[in-house]
């Protein structure tokens, strides 16, 4: 019997130990790596889930990025933190990422610890930003607009035009199933564009429930072209079920933790 508790505490020891460098664990690869059936998997994830060391979803399950509200002025202040958060887990070593204006995706350096990443961004308040070591950061250069300190312009366009990145983190000001992001200045539309066109992986874009469902002036990517939405638990339940009909993929963060929807979690 003690020896069983050891291989059980074992295994579940080396679930955790997957988790710390990626964003989700898949039951089916856990099954395939531990050596045991899916049902082992999922008693092992629900017991882990139970003392608040990872939270499950359809199918696997994400680190549990638990928070002190306390730490944060308001709720809202929050939850940008925790799409933040979970955004900078999805990032791997050696990745290349464009980030925009957008105070809730520059949050993102905040939380990479223990990559080798560059950092290409239009926003000026990077140059605030207090990096880890290995984390590069590139201004695109441009016409600085207050009082977001956006570089914006032809000449951040051209520096932009020949570049690529790997992953892409957009913030918004709004996010409707009518309109798809959107922005309140014109003259960030292009650079939106550009940095969604030239991500050679995926492009999220990162909103808080206080923005979906919600239009502002300009578009940067119609609805259409959107496969990774990056919310909280307090967006609309109609508007995330109606994208993931829409094959989008939609993340959403929790006090407690993250758990991630997939866009075939119904119908699995």
């Amino acid at each position: 019997m003690k020896r069983e508790r050891s291989v059980i505490e074992s295994r579940r020891k080396r679930i955790l130990e997957m988790m710390e460098d990626r964003p989700e664990v898949r039951v089916d690869e856990l099954s395939e790596i531990l050596g045991v059936s899916p049902i082992t998997v999922r008693r092992d994830l629900q017991y882990l889930e139970d003392n608040r060391q990872l939270v499950r979803f359809y199918g696997g399950a994400a680190p549990s990025f638990s928070v002190d509200e306390r730490d944060f002025e308001d709720e809202v202040q929050m939850y940008r933190a925790l799409i933040a958060r979970y955004a900078a887990s999805l990032v791997q070593d050696e990745d290349t990422l464009f980030i925009n204006t957008s105070s809730t995706a520059l949050q993102i350096v905040d939380y990479l610890k223990e990559q080798h990443v560059t950092v290409i961004t239009n926003n000026g308040k990077a140059l605030h930003a207090d990096p880890s070591p290995g984390v590069n950061i590139i201004l695109t250069g441009g016409e600085l607009r207050h009082p977001k300190e956006a570089m914006v312009g032809d000449f951040a366009l051209r520096n932009l035009q020949n570049v690529y990145a790997k992953k892409t983190f957009i913030g918004c000001s709004g996010f409707s199933l009518e309109c798809g992001m959107t922005t309140e200045n014109a003259n960030e539309v292009n650079i939106n564009q550009i940095m969604a066109e030239h991500s050679l992986e995926t492009t999220y874009i990162l909103a808080d429930h206080t923005k979906i469902g919600k239009n502002s002036s300009f578009i940067s990517c119609s609805i259409d072209k959107v496969t990774n939405l990056i919310t909280d638990e307090k967006a609309p339940a109609d508007i995330c079920e109606e994208l993931r009909e829409r094959g989008i993929t939609v993340h959403q963060v929790s006090r407690a933790g993250i758990f991630k929807a997939a866009a075939d979690e119904k119908n699995a």
